[in-house]
């Protein structure tokens, strides 16, 4: 039977941790876990075969780090072969007889993918890719992909796995306290993304406890319809006698686990410290529990790469301004690829309240399929709203949808055939929400009735290709009153029954209704209103435009969408009062509305570009370091609390300190030709510590570092306790940072504070990783242990201040 056939109607019992079960085994810090299934295999052997034993269906090969970053070809294959014997001799030797899968476990690759980071994205699925085809190669009956803590990364493995195999994927993902990934992703973001794909279950794993995740798995349950799986470590770790435990007993992580499979979680196990004991405890706790029936949650929803945007009580608004139809500054910067003003165009809707960036790039004489890729990319690096990939040509469409980080909406499909056969396939693959327009080869239908009825084939095409009526959002077709006075009405009653009849979604590009008539806003705002009376789903709109503002946000306050009419009264608090200043405020730059400089603004929305050239400027006449205390500084600052206060994300971060670094390279060459230092700040070495070869959480502290003005030394990863004193020693440093994102690494990272404390005692350790917490980095001798790296930053500012003092 297969195991996705299995999981309808059973629950599904996972393993535990295997990297801890071969620590305590004698795993050495720094040894690659992997290799252990070559040199060891009987111990890993053993490992798996007691996780049988306890119960589990699925035990994961020893594959978690094996991929291309960390070995060659030839390597990678014999790791992968190796690891898969073990698991396969492992099975024949367990005694149970509940039926057993081999899994290949596929980790994160350690790198953070561009644009925060130097990963191409098209890099990292060759590197997952080649780690699936020799995992079915060598008899893997599942991928598992787990431990992801970013989005990205995640749709890199998943569609890796589509494209090299036709097994089952499994995928979870690592949260931390607050609920979202690293990089910004809420579950509901997540579930949208990974059904959109296709994954088989979706859930989480690693990061914390049962009852810590209790939240997280509550909002898959609440938006998954395929099965939901939960694979929490055994609480929180901390050192004891020089190794890692964890705090939570078996049986109440057993108990915890049990509950949560009774609310629904039909799949489930352990991470970090659960050895085959917390298994058969869990299985113990949970034996006659039957979760409930899975159900279609039937939500049609997109998603950014950190939340999602769901259809359903309230209007979704499409900001249409990234359309270079009758917008001749727009064209001008398409041509020359400026993105300084497609982004500017961006955010300014952002800022008005759109929900969703409409996206459109067809330009007749330029490289659309280049360009729309381009822009999509660009824009998800600044702005966290989900797009609208709006283009008639099926490979621009793709280029664009695969880089795409989220559910997009896909503008369109119509009721013609070669259109739906160009469209759905790729809405399939990639997922993806479909605006539909009902029109086929004989045109637009002038009635209700034919506007249906073409809604209906499109619905009975889809299934076709496997997609689902949620996914299909229709565009009955705003046709102009001003050559037809029946259009408006037979597009209102197309809206109404469409929802009603067929139970999908609509959108309207409003505005059209318009066309040739003076005064075009009154009529817009009007139609609009009728619309959203009617059932409108969605609208393509101007943001701009203060009287369809105005009508959305009286709509959903009237109609009871606005509890205690908040949003209407925050919308009415931002229009420019009717007096003589009003035009002042109005038309004041968007940087000077926010209390920000041109300079600060570019660094806090992350315009790579235009900090560049505003700080060039700006040097012509201020003083460089003024430039940076006056300027940049503030900027981060500003980013950085909102970092802190969980209202600005890693990305968004990580892009404004990239324009920092854009500005800070300005200043670099400026000093170097009237001479001086933009360095201000003590020297920090950095390193993730000996045999752990992660160093994302490295790489982003010492981007934030250097922007703030700190001398970095990076040493890299996989970096030796006497490597780390050296340099220290060498430099005179007064700050040592030291990641560690593994738990067989960690020792590694105890060992390099003792040496510190020998060799350089006045240094200030601070430490960092996902394994890590408070009290575990004060158990192991750090000064500090820093959840985030704004929480580095603020440290190494009170060493410098103990420093100056």
């Amino acid at each position: 039977m297969r195991i996705t056939e299995y999981i309808k109607d059973h629950p599904l019992y996972l393993d535990g941790g295997t990297g801890t079960m071969l620590q305590a085994a004698g795993l050495a810090p720094g040894e690659l876990p992997e290799r252990w299934c070559i040199t060891h295999p009987d111990i890993v052997t053993g490992v798996h075969r007691a996780y049988y034993e306890a119960g589990s269906h699925v035990v994961s090969a020893n594959t978690f780090g094996a991929n291309l970053l960390h070995y060659t070809p030839d390597e990678l294959e014999e790791v992968i072969r190796a690891a898969m014997d073990c698991v396969k001799t492992a099975r024949a030797q367990s005694g149970g007889a509940h039926p057993k899968w081999v899994a290949a476990d596929i980790g994160p690759t350690g790198r953070l993918l561009a644009p925060y980071g130097d990963f191409d994205f098209e890099e990292a699925v060759e590197v997952f890719a080649a780690t699936v085809r020799l995992a079915e190669k060598y008899g893997a009956e599942l991928l598992f992909i787990q431990t992801m803590n970013d989005s990205y990364e995640t749709k890199a493995a998943l569609l890796a796995a589509k494209e090299n195999s036709s097994l089952p994927v499994f995928v979870a993902n690592a949260y931390g306290e607050d609920g979202k990934l690293m990089t910004g992703a809420t579950p509901a973001a997540m579930v949208a993304m990974l059904e959109g794909m296709g994954a088989d279950a979706v859930g989480v794993n690693c990061s914390l406890g049962p009852r810590a995740l209790d939240g997280v798995v509550a909002e898959y349950l609440r938006t998954a319809s395929v099965p939901v799986l939960v694979k929490p470590n055994a609480g929180l770790p901390r050192a004891q006698d020089g190794k890692t435990v964890y705090d939570l007993p078996a049986e109440e992580f057993a108990a915890a686990v049990a509950d949560q499979m009774r609310r629904g979680v039909r799949i489930a196990g352990g991470c970090c410290g659960t050895t085959p004991a917390y298994i058969a405890a869990l299985t113990a706790a949970s034996a006659g529990v039957t979760p409930p029936p899975l159900t279609e949650k039937n939500r049609t929803c997109v998603s950014s790469y950190t939340h999602a945007v769901e259809f359903g009580d309230r209007a979704v608004l499409i900001g249409e301004r990234i359309n270079p139809t009758g917008k001749k500054r727009l064209r001008q910067a398409l041509a020359e690829e400026d993105m300084d003003y497609v982004l500017g165009e961006a955010i300014s809707q952002q800022e008005k309240g759109v929900h969703v960036l409409d996206v459109n790039v067809g330009v007749p004489e330029l490289d659309e399929k280049h360009l729309l890729q381009r822009v999509v990319c660009e824009l998800q690096a600044v702005v966290d709203l989900p797009l609208q990939i709006d283009t008639a040509n099926p490979a621009a469409m793709e280029a664009a949808l695969r880089r795409y980080n989220g559910k997009a909406l896909l503008n369109s499909v119509n009721g013609k055939e070669e259109s739906m056969a160009a469209v759905f396939p790729l809405a399939k693959k990639y997922g993806g929400v479909v605006i539909a327009l009902t029109l086929d080869e004989t045109g637009i239908p002038a009635t209700a009735d034919g506007r249906v009825a073409i809604a209906r084939r499109i619905l009975e095409r889809a299934a076709d290709y496997g997609i689902a009526a949620k996914d299909i959002v229709f565009d009955p077709l705003a046709m102009t009153v001003s050559t037809d006075p029946q259009a408006a009405r037979e597009t209102l009653a197309a809206v109404r029954r469409i929802r009603q009849e067929l139970g999908c979604h609509t959108s309207l590009g409003v505005s059209n209704v318009s066309f040739g008539l003076p005064a075009r806003e009154a009529v817009n705002s009007t139609f609009f209103a009728m619309a959203l009376e009617n059932g409108l789903s969605a609208a393509i709109m101007n943001p701009n435009a203060v009287d369809m503002l105005k009508t959305y946000y009286a709509f959903t306050a009237l109609n009871g969408q606005d509890p205690h009419c908040e949003d209407y009264v925050a919308f009415a608090g931002s229009l420019p009062a009717p007096a003589a200043a009003a035009s002042a405020v109005s038309t004041a730059p968007a940087a000077e509305q926010e209390g920000l400089s041109p300079l600060q603004r570019a660094v806090v929305k992350g315009l790579r570009e235009q900090a560049a050239r505003l700080t060039a400027e700006l040097l012509e006449t201020t003083p460089p370091m003024d430039v940076v205390e006056r300027e940049i500084i503030p900027a981060l600052n500003r980013v950085g609390d909102g970092f802190e206060n969980k209202t600005v994300y890693l990305p968004q971060l990580l892009m404004s300190a990239e324009a920092a670094g854009a500005a800070a390279e300005q200043i670099k060459v400026h000093m170097t030709t009237v001479g001086g230092s933009a360095a201000t700040g003590c020297r920090v070495v950095l390193a993730t510590v000996q045999g752990d070869i992660h160093d994302i959480g490295k790489n982003i502290v010492k981007l934030l570092l250097e922007n703030y003005g700190f001398a970095v030394t990076d040493l890299g990863k996989d970096v030796p306790p006497e490597t780390v004193a050296e340099k220290v020693v060498e430099l005179g440093a007064p700050l040592v940072g030291l990641s560690a994102l593994m738990t067989t690494t960690v020792p590694a990272m105890e060992e390099t504070i003792r040496l510190m404390r020998r060799r350089a005692p006045d240094c200030r350790i601070v430490v960092g990783g996902a394994v890590l917490n408070k009290e575990y980095a004060a158990a192991i001798g750090a000064d500090r242990y820093a959840a985030d790296a704004m929480e580095t930053v603020r440290y190494a500012q009170e060493v410098q201040a103990l420093q100056k003092s």
